[in-house]
C-alpha cells in the first residue's frame, strides 16, 4: 500500500515536471518568435526613420553609413555623413557639427546634395543661412515634401522621396522625385541617386552656370594639399576666402576615367572620377559615376582641391573656355532624369574595377 502511494506521488511529480518543462519550452519559443518580429530579417541594409529629427538613418550591418536629412536650416535635403566600411567619416562636419581643423568656407556645401546655380534666374546652389536678408529674393530652396517608400531588400534598401524646388514666394518650379538605393557589394558601399525633375506651371531654364549639380564636400584628409590661401568666386562674382591650413594628413588625389590626376580633373569631361586618400592605415576611394542617359553626358567635373567634389553636366561655358554652352530647358509638364552612383570603399579602386562599375551602372533604369 505504501509503495503504491509513493509510486503515485512520483508519477504526479514527474508529470508536473514534464508540464513545467513544456511550459518553459513554449515560453522560450514565444520569446524567440517575439524577438524575431522586431529584429531585421537578415537585412544587411536598414532604414531607420526619425520624423522628430527629420532624417532617415541608413545602417549597413548595424553601423551608420549615411542619413537622408531634411532640416529646415540648410535649404535642401542632403545625405550626411558618409562613412566608410571601416567606420571613417569622410564628409566635412561644418556647418552641421562643430569640428576642429576643418575649413569653414562655403556654408552651402553640406554632405551630399543635388541642385543648381541658375534656375529661372534663381540661385539654388549657394543658398544657406549665411545669405543676407536683403539678398534672399535671389535664391531658391528645395523643400522635402514626403517619403513615398521605404524598402529593405537584404543587401540594399530603397528610399523614395518627393521634393519641391521653390521660389522665395513659394511658387513651385520643379517637382523632384528621387529614388535612393543604398547598398553593399564586393566589400564597398554605394548610393544610386535617381532623380526625376518635372517642370510645373511654367517653363524652367537651367541657364549655363558653373555651380552644379551633384556635389560632395569632403573631410580635410581628402582635400589636395595646398600651401596657400585662395579666393574663389561664385557665378555672381561673390568672393569666398579659402584659408591656408596645416597639410598634415591631407593626401587627397582625384583621378578620372582617362587617367588625368589631381586638380587637372576640373573642367574635363569624364565618365567617372575617383577621389582617393589614406587615413591612418585605411585606403579610401570616393567615386562618382555619371550615366550615359544624363543630359550633358559625359559630364564636366567641378572638382576643387579644397574639398568640393562635384559633377556639372549643365554648366559648360566656363569649363570649355566659352567653346560650348548649354541652356537646358523644360516645358511645363516636361521631365528629365539625372542618375548618379556614389561608391565608398575602404580600399583603392583601380581603373578596370571602376570601368566595370560604370558599365554596370549604365544599365540602371529609373
Amino acid at each position: 500500500m505504501m509503495i503504491s502511494i509513493l509510486m503515485g506521488k512520483r508519477i504526479v511529480a514527474f508529470g508536473a515536471m514534464v508540464l513545467l518543462l513544456c511550459q518553459c519550452s513554449t515560453e522560450h519559443k514565444a520569446i524567440k518568435e517575439d524577438n524575431a518580429e522586431v529584429e531585421p530579417a537578415n537585412n544587411k541594409v536598414q532604414l531607420i526613420r526619425n520624423e522628430v529629427e527629420k532624417k532617415v538613418d541608413v545602417l549597413i550591418d548595424g553601423k551608420l553609413f549615411t542619413a537622408y536629412r531634411y532640416p529646415d536650416n540648410i535649404m535642401k535635403p542632403v545625405l550626411y555623413p558618409l562613412v566608410t566600411p571601416e567606420g571613417t567619416s569622410i564628409t566635412r562636419k561644418y556647418p552641421l557639427e562643430k569640428s576642429v581643423g576643418e575649413r569653414v568656407d562655403h556654408p552651402h556645401h553640406v554632405g551630399v546634395w543635388l541642385n543648381y546655380g541658375d534656375v529661372n534666374g534663381l540661385d539654388f546652389w549657394n543658398n544657406s543661412e549665411a545669405i543676407k536678408e536683403e539678398d534672399k529674393p535671389n535664391f531658391g530652396s528645395i523643400l522635402h515634401k514626403e517619403i513615398r517608400n521605404l524598402e529593405e531588400k537584404g543587401d540594399h534598401a530603397i528610399l523614395e522621396t518627393t521634393m519641391d524646388w521653390r521660389t522665395p514666394d513659394g511658387t513651385i518650379l520643379l517637382e523632384e522625385e528621387t529614388k535612393f538605393v543604398f547598398g553593399v557589394e564586393k566589400g564597398h558601399y554605394y548610393i544610386d541617386r535617381l532623380t526625376k525633375l518635372t517642370a510645373q506651371k511654367q517653363e524652367v531654364t537651367f541657364k549655363d552656370n558653373k555651380e552644379g549639380m551633384i556635389g560632395i564636400r569632403v573631410a580635410r584628409a581628402l582635400e589636395h594639399p595646398s600651401d596657400k590661401a585662395e579666393v574663389f568666386t561664385d557665378a555672381n562674382g561673390v568672393p569666398t576666402n579659402v584659408a591656408k591650413l596645416n597639410n598634415e594628413g591631407v593626401n587627397g588625389l582625384y583621378v578620372n576615367s582617362q587617367g588625368v590626376t589631381g586638380v587637372d580633373c576640373w573642367g574635363i569631361r569624364s565618365e567617372w572620377v575617383n577621389l582617393t586618400s589614406k587615413i591612418g592605415d585605411e585606403d579610401i576611394s570616393l567615386v562618382i559615376l555619371d550615366h550615359p542617359e544624363n543630359v550633358g553626358y559625359p559630364t564636366y567635373w567641378h572638382a576643387r582641391g579644397y574639398g568640393l567634389f562635384a559633377a556639372n553636366p549643365l554648366g559648360q561655358k566656363v569649363f570649355s573656355d566659352g567653346k560650348e554652352e548649354l541652356n537646358f530647358k523644360l516645358a511645363p509638364g516636361e521631365s528629365t532624369v539625372f542618375k548618379y552612383r556614389i561608391i565608398v570603399a575602404s580600399k583603392k579602386l583601380d581603373k578596370p574595377t571602376l570601368d566595370k562599375e560604370f558599365k554596370h551602372f549604365a544599365e540602371v533604369k529609373m
